[in-house]
C-alpha cells in the first residue's frame, strides 16, 4: 500500500514540477480519486488536458472531479469497476474523448450526450443493453462510438445500424 501511495505522489509531483498537461494515475490501485490531489494540483489545474485513471479499482468518481478539471480534453477510465458517472460530467465543455471500456456500466451514461465537444466514446466490455440512439445522433461532434462486447438488445442493434453520422463499433462488426 505504501508503495502505491508513493507511486501516486511521484506522478503528481512530476505533473506539477514539469508543468505537464497530463496526469497519469493508471495502475495505481486507486479505489477513488484522492482528495489531496486537488490541493497539490491547484497551481496546474487549468493546464491539465488529459487524465488517465485506467486499470485501477475505482467504483465511483466524484462530482468534484468533474467540476475541478474543467479544461479536460481526454479522460481514460478503462479497466475500473464504475457503474455510473455523476451528473457533473455534463459540465465538461471541452471533453473530446472518454474511455469507459471494461467497467461495470449496465446503463449508458446519458449525461455524456449533452457534451457538445465529445468526439469519441468507448464503452466496450460493459453490460449495457440499451443506448439512447436518438440523443447520440444529435451530438454535434461525435465521430466514433465503441459498444463492442455489450449485450445490446435487438432494437438497439437495429437502431445503431441506421446511424451513419459517426463510426460505430458494435458486436455485429466482430
Amino acid at each position: 500500500m505504501a508503495e502505491a501511495v508513493a507511486n501516486v505522489a511521484r506522478r503528481i509531483n512530476a505533473t506539477v514540477e514539469e508543468g505537464k498537461d497530463s496526469l497519469d494515475l493508471s495502475n495505481c490501485k486507486l479505489i477513488s480519486f484522492p482528495d489531496g490531489v486537488f490541493k497539490v494540483l491547484t497551481s496546474v489545474l487549468e493546464n491539465i488536458r488529459v487524465i488517465s485513471l485506467a486499470d485501477n479499482e475505482m467504483k465511483a468518481l466524484s462530482s468534484k472531479f468533474f467540476s475541478t478539471f474543467t479544461q479536460l480534453r481526454e479522460l481514460d477510465l478503462r479497466g475500473n469497476v464504475l457503474t455510473k458517472l455523476p451528473d457533473a460530467v455534463a459540465q465538461m465543455e471541452h471533453l473530446t474523448c472518454i474511455n469507459l471500456a471494461n467497467n461495470s456500466f449496465s446503463i449508458f451514461p446519458e449525461k455524456l450526450t449533452v457534451i457538445a465537444t465529445l468526439e469519441r466514446i468507448n464503452l466496450e466490455g460493459n453490460t449495457i443493453t440499451e443506448i439512447p440512439v436518438d440523443k447520440l445522433s444529435d451530438m454535434p461532434a461525435l465521430k466514433w462510438l465503441n459498444v463492442k462486447s455489450n449485450p445490446l438488445d435487438s432494437n438497439t442493434q437495429f437502431a445503431l445500424q441506421s446511424l451513419h453520422n459517426f463510426d460505430i463499433l458494435s458486436s455485429r462488426d466482430s
